[in-house]
């Protein structure tokens, strides 16, 4: 075969394989009344709001009803499971799947620290598999009064998170809710992926006083821990929060919001260091903290744009 016939099969198919999936990015506009918003990419920078950036699941769970951070990952069951902050003050979070992104199950109001009872939230849960497991174990962020000192002086409104998690395999039972991480100070907004042989953590330094509102990294060997920070920040001189990474071989694109700016960022994560490319990144007006995902083809052309 002439050796430039066999540079364009290869070519060929290494673009089918490339259009066989599509990015997305579920997230909220203003203070999440209106529920679910979607954006699509094909590139991981350009983002196009999906059915007219209008909502695509109404919020329901919950005393506020609101769908914050909203955070969506594929299961081994092929089913669409969406974790997301109900409320400001409330201890619960926000529970639904769907097996096409458009039609979902009933909301559940999932009660993770209700067993404590002068927490003060439950902020900002993600979801993530463990296949060693075969569990999935939603985590999230709590301010409870008095339980960690370091801190406690440094926050928000005398906040001072750690994250904690909860382990379920059908969502209908749930384990008691463990502290998840603490890394001595203030922290928020984990979400957690695999990375090899271990899981990688993105999470934000919530501290208030001196301001740090930056973006760390963790590594365990194990999804529910012990996590070791490493490195220094991996934003720059602004607020940031609410991290989620896409992966494409030795590179993490790790997206978030720069609140006080209004508008998105992005570094680009490799063995060599951090980029920022926010220079690149085109997000769809007013988006909130989000989760970017993919799904295949055919699941995106069924998404109304």
């Amino acid at each position: 075969m002439k050796r430039w016939l066999l540079l364009l099969l290869i070519f060929v198919n290494i673009s089918a394989v490339a259009q066989d999936s599509v990015y997305l990015f579920c997230y909220f506009k203003d203070n999440g009344k209106d529920g679910l918003h979607m954006a699509y990419s094909h590139d991981g920078y350009k983002w196009t709001a999906l059915n007219g950036d209008s909502s695509l699941l109404k919020p329901t769970a919950g005393n506020d009803k609101l769908m914050r951070d909203p955070c969506i990952i594929q299961g081994p069951d092929k089913l669409f499971h969406m974790v997301w902050t109900v409320s400001w003050n409330e201890r619960t979070i926000g529970y639904a799947s769907s097996p096409d992104l458009i039609h979902w199950s009933e909301q559940q109001t999932v009660p993770v620290m209700e067993h404590e009872p002068t927490a003060k939230n439950c902020w900002a849960p993600e979801i993530t598999y463990d296949p060693a497991g075969k569990q999935y174990m939603i985590y999230w962020a709590t301010t409870i009064p008095g339980r960690f000192q370091a801190g406690d002086t440094t926050g928000d409104d005398k906040y001072n998170h750690r994250l904690y998690y909860t382990l379920t395999k059908d969502f209908k039972k749930y384990s008691k809710a463990k502290l998840l991480y603490d890394p001595g100070f203030n922290c928020i907004d984990a979400t957690i992926q695999k990375d090899g042989n271990q899981w990688v953590m993105f999470f934000k330094d919530e501290t208030r006083f001196p301001p740090a509102k930056n973006l760390r990294v963790a590594y365990s060997k194990r999804l529910t821990g012990e996590y070791v920070m490493t490195g220094s920040p991996i934003t720059g001189n602004y607020w940031a929060e609410g991290p989620t990474a896409l992966r494409s071989n030795n590179t993490w694109l790790v997206y978030f919001d720069k609140y006080r700016d209004h508008k998105y960022g992005v570094v680009k994560m490799q063995d060599n260091g951090v980029q920022d490319e926010s220079h690149q990144l085109q997000m769809p007006s007013g988006i909130r903290h989000g989760s970017a995902f993919k799904v295949s083809k055919a699941v995106f052309d069924q998404l109304p744009r």
